[in-house]
């Protein structure tokens, strides 16, 4: 039932997996001894190294778990009773007492998730693949984290992360991610970058790391602001934390890609290139100034080059505006005008493309080569790709949703209730993919021209 779902119901799904994972864990504990002794041995090494912050990680899951139980507007610590709102309280130290086995089963899920991962990037490296996995470090935490649980000192809570408005987002964003408060940082030795650093580049050749800006600025929402317009940017120690991030790129062998899209101040670019960080190239973003599309070629060696994400609309989506028409059936876009600027730039930018494709020769001579009533086909996506697969790039990153011919986006900036971000699921199973053989055929001309 829950697979027939058009979206992913994440709560039905761990009412399904929860008894598993409590029966699997049961079996390890009965059988730690015997049957499990090597796993046994490997989950103590993975507790002595995850130390105070797998406990507390754990002791907050297990808490939450009992408490949300008990009355589902429990939904985090911030509405906790009040009694169990800090780590060190009575309360909480008591409850960790009687309740070794929740905390022990959730620190178990920890090791087996990490298991899982060392398994998949292995996988990945016998397969001949040079990096493998690629890991993604998001931009913040939520307010009811156990991070600002166990560390409420470090984040400001009456602010939020977010972006000043842009065509992307024209009201601004409010990400509603209490941001880290950067002197305090400093007086935490850093340790909580290093920590969170350290933790997502394990088992992985490649991390990309959200609004990469962060490093040096982040936009600060009050509370209180009616919309994320009336915020201002805050800076962080971006010296300390590029040298930070290099020395746990080198200790981990994990190359560093940095999201450097939006407003990016002056500079910024080529300070992250002299670091090794690679930059973050869209084609839809990479336009010259008359306006027409720069050529693969020439895009910068130091980067990952990439047609859409998970922030815009597929190719399809794209193509046929449904990002425009979405947006002002969501309440995105509420200036017509603007709307309709927005329409007549697509136009254009649309045509632009074309002229690109026809004029490298992806596209078949006899395709046309006016956009006016022209649909987004297998032939002019697929072109797309080919296109962008000659980049001068180092690194290529397609999304398979664009192979599998979608429409629908994944995530609409801006929202949060009025669209089912991350939800959406791909239209095709992945035992599947094999059968599909112009997906096959795409993926293979790909190679063989990223090789050429």
């Amino acid at each position: 039932a829950q697979r027939d779902k058009d979206f992913v119901d994440y709560s039905g799904v761990m009412q399904l997996k929860l008894p598993v994972m409590k029966s699997a864990f049961q079996w390890f504990v009965e059988n730690e001894k015997t049957t499990a002794k090597a796993l046994s041995k490997s989950y103590k090494q993975f507790k002595k190294a995850g130390g105070a912050s797998l406990q507390q990680l754990a002791l907050y899951d297990a808490l939450h778990a009992h408490l949300y139980q008990q009355d589902s507007m429990n939904w985090g610590w911030p509405n906790w009773p009040e009694q169990y709102r800090q780590p060190q309280s009575p309360a909480v130290v008591a409850f960790a007492k009687t309740h070794k086995a929740e905390l022990e089963f959730y620190c178990y899920l920890q090791f087996i998730a990490q298991q899982q991962l060392a398994s998949a990037q292995q996988v990945a490296k016998d397969a001949g693949m040079l990096l493998g996995l690629y890991r993604d470090l998001a931009v913040g935490v939520s307010e009811a984290s156990t991070e600002i649980w166990g560390n409420p000192q470090l984040y400001c809570r009456d602010a939020s992360v977010g972006a000043p408005p842009d065509p992307l987002g024209p009201a601004g964003q409010n990400w509603g991610l209490p941001p880290m408060y950067p002197f305090e940082l400093y007086k935490q030795g850093y340790q909580p970058i290093i920590d969170l650093l350290r933790a997502n580049m394990l088992h992985a050749g490649a991390l990309r790391i959200d609004h990469v800006m962060a490093l040096l600025r982040l936009w600060w929402v009050p509370k209180q602001a009616d919309n994320a317009g009336g915020g201002a940017y805050v800076y962080y120690p971006i010296m300390d934390l590029l040298g930070i991030l290099a020395l746990e790129s080198q200790r981990n062998s994990a190359v560093i890609i940095g999201e450097d899209l939006g407003t990016v101040p002056d500079g910024i670019r080529e300070m992250l290139a002299q670091y090794g960080v690679y930059s973050y190239r869209v084609f839809f973003f990479e336009t010259a100034a008359d306006g027409g599309y720069i050529s693969p070629a020439h895009y910068p060696r130091q980067a990952m080059a990439t047609l859409t994400t998970h922030d815009l609309p597929t190719l399809i989506g794209f193509w046929h505006c449904e990002d425009l028409r979405l947006g002002k059936e969501l309440g995105l876009y509420k200036d017509e005008n603007q709307l309709q600027g927005l329409y007549a730039q697509r136009h254009n930018n649309k045509q632009r493309i074309l002229d690109s494709l026809h004029g490298h020769h992806v596209l078949p001579a006899d395709y046309t080569r006016s956009v006016d009533h022209l649909g987004m086909d297998t032939t002019l996506n697929f072109a797309m790709q080919r296109h962008l697969a000659v980049t001068s790039s180092q690194l290529l990153c397609l999304q398979l949703e664009d192979a599998l011919e979608m429409t629908q986006p994944v995530n609409i900036p801006g929202t949060s209730t009025e669209y089912p971000n991350w939800r959406r699921k791909l239209s095709q199973p992945i035992e599947q993919w094999r059968q599909k053989s112009g997906m096959t055929e795409l993926f293979k001309d790909i190679t063989k021209r990223r090789n050429s």
